[in-house]
């Protein structure tokens, strides 16, 4: 009992406490369960501010992991994050691992998240530079169009060489999708660097001589973009686009058919020629004898010939009127309305009125054109007068086209249908379509006199309307048609003023005014009537109201002074006092006008014939007349004013210039050259197939022969495509229908032919070299090498070779102990004329390296990859940030008018790798031209050394001219002195340079960053804590500031709140490298670990007081 009785006290104690957990945690639960309001914000605005950390260790370990589909669902979420707003910046390392990745979606989404981080983090996009430049040698087509694609979009001046190199090596490439993403990355390099314009017009000048759809939109839209004066590009190309148009997608349709509306105008004489000389014949005078109507023919009346050019163009765009892209039928309508004769322009007017079912934007865009067709031609679009009526359901702005339209159509045998729409409109509760409703009934009644009473007696029946808009408007209506015919309209005049009690709007009241001071003889009684009423509200009314009350005071005192004397003083003292200035100064004029005093000058005699004299009826116009001037579909014509890149259409030519400039020259060669092909075509394989001295294969010449026309016009992939094509079909030649073809079946089967070759080129590097081997092996691997350079379809070549290997074995043994000399003798031959022009591909220098397990390929794949942590990544970088700060090396008083300033560009000199690059501009602030100014060297510092500019031989005043000079400055911050000298005078200078110019910006990972600096810890380390930094400083914010002190290169860190700097010293090349840890309560710790100890120490009082501003 002793011995239990402890041990049950022990149970009890134990049950408790869990009793009194149990009790605790269901208590913390019921607490915990609702959350108050306040709680709830403030968690929303601590999961807002709260950086984006929490998911990044997952998703860096799906990234890592050997299962695509883990791979891929963390790229969605990172993409997804992107688009969120959120930062996704550190898993930039672990992303770019993955662009090597087989998966085509992964790689798609690590292109676009790179994409996003490339201009931020120049220096991370930098690092995936190599990546990229392996894709563009990828099997698969979509992969090096991805690659380029991306490379093109990183904007970062620093690749613009690789960039360059890039573009000119898909030019070539065999793929058609390759060779049009090629034409788009030409534009954006552009846009970049405008300077490298000549080099992109040659590679525009080659890929439009490109056969295939897939290409000609994209690189007419370069040439629109880069060089559209250069109009002698296309002369060689016109027919092919003409031919090709049918077939290119929807969007290049557009761009090629606005470009060919530019070039036809400038080639082509004016068709309408035809339709004046039709009118000029059915103008004959009705006295002119038989004999002057022979003479004025023959001089005249010359007949209009259309060019086949211009015919063909017309002919072959006509049936893209019928495409379903709205886009395109416009582009066509555009260019027949410019370019085809005014016959044959009303085709269009159905397709178009087809586009008014699509979308109101859509409907928008085309009412517009046709509003601007339907000023000069009316007829094309008169039959399809109903397809304008106004439906309820239309927006307002669809409607007033409308309106515009209908306006625009009336004619005398339709305006009594148009008008019968009108009444309708005018009670239309949208109070700013009846108000244009209204309007189109004064132009109708203005241009068509027959319904002009009409249209009056309808619009004073509108004035008793309930609704102020419609009534304001008819009284503005009015006033226009009274200004035409006011002989007979006192009666409305009179009406007019009675509404001047009820009417409120300003513009309309004015124009009652206008009419009543205008017409006031007519209306003698009720005139000064009105302007008593006006009196007694002057200081109530509109601006524009009270110019109107000062004008009638005018003219009633110069033709009724007895009754309105005395209204007229009131008025003119009322307006004398007006806050507004333009009411003073009218005021000032008229009394000085028309109250004649001793200062009154001789104008005052004319003050009746100045008020009262006639005015010029107004005209009432089309907002759209004028926009003619403008191309049908453009911007411009849309915003009625010339928007930016707007390409004026030039006028017809008198004479048309040479059409021959159009013809391709080997046309005539192609018929001949096919006849003797059929003759000689064993000799031809026998011979030139299997030599060595010619590395062409016979079949491109066969294929030249066998191309319909034009040969310069085609791309180097459609030439060797057909060049097989060609050879492998014996008894027959292939035409231009069976190259599209063929092009056509490139694209679908491009990746199984692109890994066929990889396996040829891997048969071919394991084959042995030796001497024993020179007989059929030899001959066999000649013809797969030619087959494999020729790349169009293996399975044609491969059938062709085994049919002819027999009677032709003869002859390839006797030759082939002649090629194996020649290819001792001429190396090189076989590399110059490969039509793959791979890299990677080089028999030359296969038969010295070892034998490979893996094929080259795939080792020069490999040989660019630095992910792994063993490879050594610490390389040199350009700088992300060169700051223009510039130093004053001799001012121009001490100077004698010879001022100097320098600066640092942060660009590794031309004069030595130790050496820091310095410019100096020189200025001549004098009068007087400076003669022979040179650098001269002083006392320097030991191991400094000065590479002084060339001598300037004259400066002419007041301009400047900047020289490079280096200086190596041994990694120390002692100034450089030395003479700057010119003919009569020498002035002692120095450059003393900052500790952040005596370095270059390298590239690491930041595991090798971390294994540098435990290397470098100890006297080689200095620190310091920073007080006063803001928390919600950003990474480019820091990077900024860091960067406009030393020329540092930023490794990627893991850790949003440690940001690591690296780089090397010029002199020596030590490395420097700077962490700036953010730390909680305002405050930072800031570590530079160098070997060169005076320069971190340098260095961090520098960056110091700049990174405390926070």
């Amino acid at each position: 009992m002793e011995r239990g009785f402890p041990l049950i006290v022990e149970m009890d104690a134990t049950k408790a406490v869990k009793n009194a957990l149990v009790v605790a945690n269901k208590l913390e639960l019921t607490l915990n369960s609702d959350p108050t309001l306040e709680e709830q914000k403030l968690t929303k605005i601590e999961k807002a501010s709260t950086p984006f950390t929490s998911g990044n260790e997952d998703l860096k370990q799906m990234l890592e992991s050997n299962k695509d589909s883990s791979k891929l669902e963390a790229m969605k979420r990172i993409v997804g994050m992107i688009a969120t707003g959120k930062n996704a910046s550190e898993l930039f390392p672990a992303v770019v691992k993955n662009v090597a990745s087989k998966n085509i979606e992964i790689k798609k989404l690590v292109y676009v998240y790179l994409v996003r981080y490339a201009e931020e983090q120049q220096d991370l996009a930098l690092l995936s530079i190599s990546t990229f430049q392996r894709a563009l040698k990828d099997p698969n087509q979509l992969i090096r169009a991805s690659a380029l694609r991306v490379l093109s979009s990183i904007r970062v001046p620093i690749i613009i060489p690789i960039m360059m190199l890039a573009i000119k090596e898909a030019v070539a490439d065999l793929s058609p999708y390759v060779r049009k993403t090629a034409a788009h990355a030409i534009q954006k390099l552009y846009s970049l660097d405008p300077e490298h314009k000549e080099q992109l017009i040659e590679i525009i000048e080659r890929l439009l001589k490109d056969k295939s759809t897939l290409v000609a939109g994209s690189v007419v839209m370069a040439f629109e973009e880069i060089c559209p004066e250069r109009i002698d590009l296309i002369h060689k190309n016109y027919r092919k686009l003409c031919n090709l148009l049918v077939d290119v997608e929807e969007w290049g349709q557009v761009v090629i058919i606005h470009m060919l509306t530019r070039y036809a105008r400038t080639q082509f004489v004016n068709p309408w020629k035809m339709d004046e000389a039709i009118d000029g014949m059915n103008e004959k005078t009705f006295y002119d004898s038989e004999d002057e109507k022979k003479e004025k023919n023959n001089a005249e009346m010359k007949p209009y010939v259309m060019d086949p050019d211009h015919r063909l163009l017309l002919r072959n765009i006509k049936p893209l009127l019928q495409s379903r892209n709205t886009a395109v039928v416009l582009a066509v309508a555009q260019l027949y309305w410019h370019l085809a004769p005014k016959a044959e322009v009303g085709i269009i007017a159905k397709a178009l009125i087809r586009l008014l079912r699509s979308h109101r934007e859509v409907q928008y865009i085309v009412l517009q054109n046709i509003a601007t067709m339907s000023l000069q031609s009316k007829g094309i679009f008169e039959p399809y007068l109903k397809s304008f009526y106004i439906r309820s359901t239309d927006p307002t702005q669809i409607k007033t086209l409308k309106l515009e339209i209908l306006t625009n159509l009336a004619n005398e045998a339709n305006i009594s249908v148009i008008l019968r729409e009108f009444q309708t409109y005018v009670k239309s509760q949208d109070k700013q379509f009846a108000a244009a409703a209204i309007q189109a009934i004064g132009r109708c009644a203005t241009n068509i006199t027959e319904v002009t009473d009409t249209c009056l007696n309808g619009l004073v029946y509108l004035l008793s309307n309930r609704d102020d808009t419609v009534v304001a408007e008819s009284v503005v209506v009015i006033k226009n048609l009274l200004q035409t015919q006011s002989a007979h309209h006192s009666e409305i005049i009179k009406h007019m003023a009675k509404l001047l009690d009820s009417i409120s709007v300003p513009m309309a009241r004015a124009s009652i005014l206008w009419l009543i001071g205008e017409y006031c003889e007519r209306v003698p009684k009720i005139a000064p009537d009105v302007l008593r009423k006006m009196a007694k509200t002057f200081t109530n009314e509109d601006e524009i109201v009270k110019l109107q009350i000062l004008n009638l005071a005018a003219k009633l005192f110069l033709t009724n002074a007895k009754q309105t004397k005395l209204l007229t003083q009131y008025i003119l003292n009322l307006g004398k006092y007006d806050p507004n200035y333009d009411i003073r100064d009218r005021t000032r004029f008229i009394r000085q006008l028309i109250v004649p005093n001793e200062k009154s000058g001789a104008l005052s005699k004319y003050a009746k014939r100045i008020f009262l004299a006639e005015k010029p009826a107004p005209v009432l116009e089309s907002p759209f007349k004028g926009r003619d001037r403008f191309q049908l579909g453009t911007l411009s014509l849309t915003l009625n004013t010339k928007a930016s890149g707007y390409l004026e259409l030039s006028d017809w030519p008198e004479v048309a210039p040479d059409p021959s400039v159009r013809n391709v020259e080997v046309i005539e060669p192609v018929a001949t050259c096919t006849t003797a092909q059929k003759k000689s075509k064993k000799e031809q394989t026998s011979e030139s197939f299997y030599s060595d001295t010619e590395e062409v294969p016979s079949g491109n010449a066969s294929g030249s022969t066998s191309s319909s026309s034009e040969s310069e016009s085609e791309s180097e992939s459609d030439e060797k495509s057909e060049g097989e094509n060609s050879t492998s079909e014996d008894n027959s030649t292939s035409s231009s229908s069976e190259e599209e073809s063929d092009s056509e079946e490139e694209k679908q089967d491009k990746p199984e032919k692109e890994s066929k070759h990889k396996d040829r080129r891997d048969k071919l590097e394991k084959k042995p070299t030796s001497s024993s081997a020179k007989t059929e092996k030899s001959a066999s691997s000649a013809t797969e090498s030619s087959s494999t350079e020729e790349s169009s379809s293996e399975s044609n070549s491969e059938s062709a070779s085994e049919s002819d290997s027999e009677p032709e074995k003869a002859v390839i043994s006797k030759k082939t102990k002649e090629e194996e000399k020649k290819k001792v003798k001429e190396p090189s031959s076989k590399r110059e004329v490969s039509l793959l022009d791979l890299s990677d591909f080089d028999t030359g220098t296969a038969s010295v390296v070892p034998p490979k397990v893996l094929s080259p390929s795939l080792v020069a794949d490999l040989q660019g990859l630095t992910l792994t942590s063993s490879s050594p990544a610490i390389e040199v970088t350009s700088p992300a940030f060169v700051p223009m700060r510039s130093h004053e090396l001799l001012h121009r008083m001490s100077g004698k008018g010879l001022a100097a300033q320098y600066h640092f560009p942060r660009q590794p000199c031309i004069f030595g790798a130790k050496m820091v690059s310095v410019q100096i501009t020189l200025t001549n602030t004098s009068d007087e031209k400076i003669e022979s100014i040179h650098l001269k060297e002083g006392k320097l510092p030991l191991g400094m050394q000065v590479h002084k500019f060339e001598s300037i031989e004259s400066l002419e005043p007041e301009k400047s001219i900047t020289v490079p000079l280096g200086i190596d400055f041994c990694d120390s911050t002692q100034a450089a002195n030395f003479q700057l000298c010119t003919k009569n005078d020498q002035f002692s200078v120095n450059i003393q340079p900052p500790v952040g110019e005596l370095l270059l910006p390298v590239t690491m990972s930041e595991s090798d960053f971390l294994k540098e600096q435990g290397k470098l810890s100890g006297m080689n380390e200095v620190t310091a804590v920073i007080n006063g930094t803001s928390q919600s400083t950003t990474h480019q914010s820091i990077v900024q500031k860091v960067l406009n002190i030393a020329n540092l290169g930023s490794v990627p860190s893991s850790q949003q709140s440690i940001h690591r700097f690296a780089a090397k010293t010029v002199h020596s090349t030590s490395l420097v490298l700077v962490t700036l840890e953010l730390k909680e309560a305002s405050a930072a710790q800031l570590v530079i670990n160098s070997e060169k100890m005076v320069i971190g120490s340098i260095l961090l009082q520098e960056l110091k007081p700049v990174m405390s501003l926070g």
